[in-house]
């Protein structure tokens, strides 16, 4: 059970893809300008990284090392297929809305570096905890900037308004140049009290 919280700390927090890693920048950042969109990216990546991670891990004595990186894309090629299908026979709005961002999952730098840095090399069950950790992780960060930009740059959170027809939409939080300032901020503050907790860790 220790093992299992230690896995799920690092992916949500010590180690988490987006803002200690920084690695999954793209679909991150163009796919965080709603809530919904940030929720289905991360979800689909959580999904993809569990199934790829235990379909590695299982296979890891069979694939010869010179073509391991084939091998890993054409297993996560096919459960990327299998959400991108899923997604467009039962949610074709999100389908829409993501677009080419689902099938890029198969080169999505967190799905790769996972494969390689653990389930190769790992039993199957900690590396279904490892997609699993930082799939949640993903998931925690991206939802996070996805509610700050559709909020400020929309005043809705999952399309339902918040501050009234009053409020003026601050349009650059939906742009790119917003989207990079915002993910910005987010990694600066989480870095921070990351930093304070270390502190009074240590202290005691």
């Amino acid at each position: 059970m220790s093992a299992f919280v230690k896995q799920l700390k690092e992916g949500l927090l010590t180690n988490n893809p987006i803002l200690v890693q920084l690695i999954g920048m793209c679909p991150t950042l163009a796919t965080s300008t709603s809530l919904k969109n940030g929720i289905g990216m991360g979800l689909a990546v959580t999904f993809v990284l569990m199934c790829s991670n235990l379909v590695i891990s299982l296979l890891r004595r069979f694939i010869p090392s010179k073509i391991r990186i084939a091998a890993y894309i054409v297993i996560i090629a096919g459960f990327v297929t299998i959400v991108d299908l899923s997604l467009q026979a039962w949610l074709p709005d999100l389908s829409a809305s993501l677009g080419m961002f689902i099938p890029l999952i198969v080169v999505n730098c967190i799905i790769l570096a996972r494969a390689e840095a653990f389930a190769s090399k790992n039993a199957p069950l900690p590396s279904l905890v490892d997609g699993l950790s930082m799939g949640l992780g993903f998931t925690a960060a991206i939802s996070m900037l996805s509610a700050v930009r559709e909020l400020l740059g929309s005043g809705t959170i999952l399309g339902i308004p918040v501050f009234g027809s009053g409020y003026t939409p601050i349009i650059m939080a939906i742009l790119p140049a917003g989207g990079f300032l915002l993910l910005g901020i987010l990694i600066a503050i989480f870095q921070h009290l990351m930093n304070r907790r270390e502190k009074k860790e240590a202290s005691k």
